[in-house]
């Protein structure tokens, strides 16, 4: 990947996420009850039986074909990642992220948000509950915003101070059974882009969490994909890896 082209990824896929911290991936109180009820769809209850999650996160995107691969343990805040840096060299980091400020530059700029935006592309449906800083409010059925059709829109509007990109809104076009089915984000500040539309598609069961693994829309007009591969869980006490089906 070429400077230029890693400039494109960063201001690309930085997509509104707020700096996870350990007591971000707690049951959160007082939480309206659609964002309880999406995230239950998604596994909130079990979340606790997660002691690590893989996967692997890809996006394309005119001038960008990007892979990052991950390891998370929720509970002790590590992270490990395998990817590749601005020249194309492969890149491996293992980090904790509540000592983030003892590691180095490129994990610190490059490595850890990579892994914020990934992560909440994997599972932004928990984040609905777990961010209690963000305004979620259900606005009943409204016209999708890819293909014909309606469904029930609920907005998830961040802060307009903290976080990489303050002031992001959510859009999630919910089915009857309470999955996503699409997503609008539009951004808050001027980064580019400031709109994206994708499909949350592909949905598997990774352990007892449900993930959407495809997103396909576009990005300011340009064709996007976004998927997930190689996701897979380890269940509490056990070492074993569930793959995701």
């Amino acid at each position: 990947m070429t400077p230029s082209m890693r400039v494109k990824a960063i201001g690309l896929l930085l997509f509104g996420v707020l700096i996870l911290s350990a007591s971000s991936c707690s049951r959160s109180p007082q939480r309206p009850a659609i964002a309880a009820q999406i995230a239950k769809t998604y596994g909130l209850d079990s979340f606790d039986q997660i002691d690590a999650l893989r996967y692997t996160f890809n996006a394309q995107f005119p001038g960008v074909n990007l892979a990052r691969s991950w390891e998370w343990q929720p509970k002790t805040g590590q992270v490990s990642y395998e990817g590749k840096d601005k020249d194309g060299k492969p890149v491996k980091a293992t980090y904790v992220r509540s000592q983030l400020d003892s590691q180095a530059a490129y994990v610190k700029e490059d490595v850890d948000p990579g892994f914020v935006n990934d992560q909440y592309w994997l599972l932004f449906a928990l984040h609905v509950y777990w961010d209690t800083s963000a305004d979620v409010q259900d606005k009943g059925t409204q016209p999708l915003p890819l293909g014909g059709g309606s469904a029930k829109l609920v907005s998830v509007k961040y802060p307009s101070d903290g976080g990489y990109t303050p002031g992001d809104t959510w859009d999630l076009y919910l089915g009857n059974d309470s999955r996503v089915a699409q997503l609008f984000y539009h951004r808050g500040g001027s980064k580019k882009p400031s709109a994206v539309i994708a499909t949350w598609e592909g949905y598997k069961n990774a352990g007892p969490l449900l993930i959407s693994t495809e997103h396909r829309g576009t990005a300011d007009g340009q064709p996007l994909r976004i998927f997930f591969s190689n996701v897979a869980a380890k269940l509490k006490g056990s070492d074993t890896w569930v793959d995701a089906k």
